[in-house]
C-alpha cells in the first residue's frame, strides 16, 4: 500500500488514473441508486453500446471521438425515454433494440477504420493509465455539475425513483427530471468509458447500488452506502490492477462483485443476528 501511494506521487499519470477513478465513482453510485429504483438499471450498459458506437464512428471519420459521443449519447439517452413512455415498448426492450443497433454501428466503424486499433481496444475494455489532463478535467466538471444538482434536486429524484404518478400528481414535472437523470447518465457514461471501457462501465453504476440496498432500506442510506462502496471498490480493484498487472476494469468489476457477495452474506445472516441471545 505504501509502495502505491509512493508510486502515485512520483507518476503523475498515476495520479491522474486515480483522481479520475474516483471522481467516475462517486457519479456513477450517485446516478445507480436512482436508476435501479427506477428499474432502469441497464440503461449504462445501452448507452455504452451507443458511446462506443459513436466512438468508433468518429475515429473512422477522422473526427474528435469524444465530440462526436457526447451529443449522440445525450439524444439516445433522450430518445430512449420517450421510446419506453410514448411507444408502449418495455423500457429493457429499448435497451436491447438501441445498445445492439450503436454495437453494430460500432463494429463496422472498427472495420472501416482497418480493424480494432489501440484506441479502440481502449474505448471498448477500459484504458485508465492513459487518462489525460483533459480527461480529468472534464470528469472535474461532471462530477461538480452531478453533486450539485444532487444537493438541489435531492427530494425531486427522491420522489420520481419510488413513485413516479404520485409525483406527476403532486405537480412534479416527471418528464424534465428524467431528461436530467438521462442526460447526466449519458455523460457519466462517456466519461467513464475511458476508465472501465463501454463493456464493463454499467456495472460501475449497477453495483453499489445492489450492494447498499441489500444492506440498508432508506433512500438517504443507500445513497450513502452506494458511495462508500463504489469508492472502496476503486480502490481495491486499482490496487489489484497495478499488483497484479491485470487489466483495470476488470479488476474493479471483480471488486464491486467482492463487496456485493459480502453483503449479500451480511444481508443472510442479519435475522440469525437479531435471534442471538444477549450476551451474559
Amino acid at each position: 500500500m505504501l509502495e502505491l501511494l509512493q508510486d502515485i506521487l512520483n507518476y503523475p499519470f498515476l495520479f491522474r488514473a486515480l483522481l479520475a477513478g474516483l471522481l467516475i465513482s462517486i457519479c456513477s453510485a450517485l446516478l445507480g441508486v436512482n436508476l435501479v429504483l427506477k428499474r432502469y438499471a441497464m440503461i449504462g450498459d445501452g448507452l455504452s453500446h451507443v458511446s462506443f458506437g459513436a466512438l468508433a464512428l468518429g475515429m473512422a471519420l477522422g473526427f474528435s471521438p469524444y465530440l462526436l459521443a457526447v451529443p449522440v449519447v445525450l439524444l439516445a439517452g433522450f430518445f430512449l425515454l420517450k421510446l419506453s413512455d410514448k411507444s408502449g415498448m418495455r423500457g429493457d426492450a429499448a435497451l436491447a433494440m438501441i445498445s445492439s443497433s450503436s454495437l453494430a454501428l460500432g463494429i463496422i466503424a472498427v472495420s472501416w477504420g482497418q480493424g480494432v486499433s489501440t484506441d479502440v481496444y481502449n474505448y471498448m475494455f477500459g484504458s485508465i493509465l492513459t487518462t489525460s489532463k483533459l480527461d480529468l478535467s472534464l470528469i472535474a466538471i461532471l462530477t461538480a455539475v452531478l453533486l450539485l444538482t444532487f444537493v438541489l434536486f435531492y427530494h425531486k429524484f427522491f420522489a420520481i425513483s419510488f413513485d413516479e404518478n404520485f409525483a406527476a400528481a403532486s405537480g412534479l414535472k416527471v418528464g424534465w427530471y428524467n431528461m436530467l437523470l438521462a442526460a447526466l447518465t449519458s455523460l457519466t457514461v462517456v466519461m467513464g468509458i475511458r476508465i472501465m471501457g463501454a463493456l464493463l462501465i454499467s456495472a460501475l453504476i449497477i453495483f453499489p447500488a445492489l450492494s447498499a440496498m441489500r444492506l440498508f432500506k432508506s433512500y438517504k442510506a443507500v445513497t450513502w452506502a452506494s458511495l462508500l462502496f463504489s469508492l472502496l471498490a476503486f480502490l481495491l480493484g486499482f490496487i489489484a490492477s497495478y499488483h497484479f498487472s491485470t487489466p483495470s476494469g476488470a479488476s474493479i468489476v471483480l471488486a464491486n462483485l467482492g463487496i456485493f457477495l459480502i453483503a449479500v452474506l451480511i444481508a443472510k445472516l442479519k435475522p440469525f443476528w437479531k435471534q442471538a441471545p444477549p450476551a451474559p
